[in-house]
Formats: structure tokens, C-alpha cells, sequence
């Protein structure tokens, strides 16, 4: 038997990937103990619990970028968030520690390596934050996504795996049909979804609202809108559908605060208009759908906009800046809504970087720490 703390989390980009492994880890070792660490008041207390796993919550939060009274509290939840990582792990006595990125992980991988636990890292970016960019050259594993990862951590400890995504997206075929239906959409007219997280995305919101209002075709195509928690009463419409989304009236529209089914989301799609998280883009290399990236710029170290990069480069992604979003999306989402060429060969190119095994590699160097200990 082998015993695993997976920690972090903090937003859905974090979390399935976590839960992923560890259905990984399970399907490989159906009587591993699997314990989480996460952050109290986040995603992961209320999903890990959901996904059938036990989770330990730490009082640590982020610390913010701009000069806010929040900060001074963030030393002494440091402070809480270590001394309960060590008591954790001291109780639970696992054989290997996994960080999957966000609050939770930082404390509880730092006091695994200080008792002499073994540690993994699953790095979703290609460009690693200051945390994971200190604890590799302590860890024993890295997986990682990208290529030319070298450049942050000890070439010798780098295992290139891609980002663990979400076991119901990786067969979409036969969903069409129930995914028009769920949504209230029409299956005449191509469909443009929109995801800017859960939160939300102030520019693409107010870009999707002004190609509404417009007249550039919207007759053509149909929306299915995330428009994230903080932002939906701002943009849903008045007319309510079935009693379920609300439908526009230049353009068919199902828009919603949040999309819990995202495989049936994908089903429908045509084109994808998407920030550019690690594991977002992860999907959508599996997905394999045209997509439009609008990175995020209010991340550590602009991460998105390098993940995106590395995506246009390859010719398999549309690169919009987000402060350039309101005035060219519209005219971007048009030229490719009239050109299949296009559209055949951003799915061509972005399905060649999908890694939908990802889980599996992951769990297979976890399962490897114990007998690397030894």
C-alpha cells in the first residue's frame, strides 16, 4: 500500500487536474490512501470531497500584487498554513507528496521536503512561478507540459507529461445531440463558446456584448456564453429560454454564470473562444476544436500570454491580446467563422499537442517516489 498527499488548488484549473491524478493513482492502486491538502474556503473543500477523496484545509491565501491592507494578515497565515502542513503530514506519514499549484501547495511541499518526504511537482505552465522554480531544485520529480522547461529546473528531474485534464472530455463523440438539448441551442447554426473562467473576464465579456449588438452576421451563429459568476447579472438577457439560459434577439444565445458540463460545452462547439490557462489549453489540445485565446494579463508572470504564444507559434491557436479584445474580436471570430480552411487546420494542429494520458504518467512517477526513497 502507498500513502499520497496531492495539495493545492484554489480555482478548477487546479483542482480536476488533482482529482484527476488521483483517480489515476486509485485505478493503478486501488488501496492507496490518498489525502488532499487544500485552502480553506476554496474550490477544493467542497469538490475533493465530492470526488469521493478526504481533504485537510490550510488558512493560507494569495498574496496580492498591489498595495492592499489584506497583505499584512498573509505573514502570519504563512505562518498557520506551515506549522499545520508539518502536523499533517506527520500524522498522515505519507511515502510521497504531490503540488499541483496554487495556495495550499507552496506550505505543504515545503515542509515535505524539510522532513526528508519525497515530492513531486506537476507544473502546468511554461513559465513556472517563483515557488515551483525554488522547490524543484528540492523535489524529486517535475512533470511538465512543455518543452524547454530546462531553463527553470535540473534537466535530470524533469519528466515532460502534459497537464492532466478531465476524464469526460477525452470521448465527445455521440454528444451533439444531448449537448443542444441541455443548452437550449439550436442544431441548424454553428456555435461559438465562450469561456473566460469561473470568475469571469471583464474584456471578453464586453467584447462578446458588443458583437451582439452589432450587425457583423450574428444570424450565422449562435453563442453559448460562460460569463463567470461576477459578471453574469451585468449580461444576461431578459427573455428567459425554456427556463433555462437566456436567448438574445440579433443573436441565439445561451449564457450562463458557469458551465458544469463542460464535456457537453465541447460537444457543441465550433469554435472556442478561451483565456489561456495551463489547463484550459490542455483541454482543448484534447478537444481539438478552432480556438480563439485571449490570455489573461493579471496572472504571475504573464504566464497565459506565454502559454498562448506557444500555442500561435505552432500555428495551432488565434492570439488576441486582452486589452485588444473589444476592438478585434469581432473581426477575428468573423474571418474564421468564414473560412473552414482555417478552422481544419487549427484543429489539425492543436489535437497533435494533446497529451490525454497525462494522468496516468503523472501517477506513474508519484507511484515511483516511494521506491526511489528506498
Amino acid at each position: 500500500m502507498i500513502r499520497i498527499i496531492i495539495s493545492g488548488g484554489g480555482t478548477g484549473g487546479h483542482v480536476f487536474p488533482a482529482i484527476a491524478i488521483a483517480d489515476a493513482l486509485k485505478k493503478r492502486v486501488p488501496d492507496a490512501e490518498i489525502l488532499f491538502v487544500g485552502a480553506l474556503g476554496r474550490l477544493e473543500m467542497e469538490k475533493v470531497p465530492g470526488a469521493g477523496y478526504r481533504i485537510e484545509g490550510l488558512t493560507i491565501s494569495g498574496f496580492q500584487r498591489r498595495m492592499t491592507w489584506k497583505n499584512l494578515g498573509f505573514p502570519f497565515k504563512l505562518l498557520g498554513s506551515l506549522i499545520k502542513s508539518r502536523s499533517i503530514i506527520r500524522k498522515f506519514k505519507p511515502d510521497g507528496v504531490i503540488g499541483v499549484g496554487g495556495y495550499a501547495s507552496g506550505p505543504t511541499l515545503r515542509m515535505a521536503v524539510s522532513l526528508g518526504i519525497p515530492a513531486l511537482i506537476q507544473e502546468q505552465n511554461s513559465y513556472p512561478g517563483i515557488t515551483n522554480r525554488l522547490l524543484g531544485k528540492k523535489v524529486q520529480k517535475i512533470c511538465v507540459a512543455y518543452d524547454g522547461m530546462e531553463r527553470f529546473f535540473p534537466k535530470e528531474k524533469i519528466v515532460l507529461t502534459g497537464n492532466p485534464i478531465r476524464r469526460d472530455l477525452i470521448h465527445l463523440e455521440g454528444k451533439s445531440k444531448e449537448a443542444y438539448a441541455h443548452f437550449g441551442l439550436k442544431e441548424d447554426k454553428k456555435v461559438v463558446l465562450v469561456i473566460g473562467g469561473s470568475l469571469g473576464a471583464g474584456n471578453i465579456n464586453r467584447a462578446i456584448k458588443a458583437f451582439m449588438d452589432s450587425d457583423s452576421g450574428n444570424s450565422e451563429f449562435q453563442l453559448l456564453w460562460q460569463t463567470g459568476k461576477y459578471y453574469y447579472e451585468d449580461y444576461k438577457l431578459p427573455i428567459p429560454f425554456s427556463g433555462h439560459p437566456d436567448v438574445g434577439h440579433r443573436v441565439h444565445a445561451a449564457i450562463l454564470p458557469f458551465i458544469d458540463r463542460m464535456d457537453l460545452a465541447y460537444a457543441a462547439a465550433d469554435i472556442v473562444i478561451s483565456r489561456a490557462g495551463a489547463i484550459a489549453i490542455s483541454e482543448l489540445c484534447v478537444v481539438g476544436k478552432p480556438v480563439i485565446l485571449i490570455p489573461s494579463p493579471n496572472v504571475a508572470e504573464d504566464h497565459q500570454t506565454k502559454n498562448a504564444l506557444a500555442l500561435s507559434e505552432k500555428k495551432s491557436a488565434i492570439l488576441v491580446r486582452d486589452a485588444e479584445a473589444v476592438e478585434k474580436l469581432e473581426k477575428t471570430l468573423i474571418a474564421l467563422l468564414n473560412n473552414a480552411e482555417m478552422q481544419a487546420e487549427l484543429s489539425l494542429q492543436i489535437r497533435k499537442l494533446a497529451t490525454p494520458d497525462a494522468a496516468e504518467k503523472i501517477a506513474t512517477e508519484a507511484l515511483k517516489l516511494k521506491k526511489d526513497e528506498s
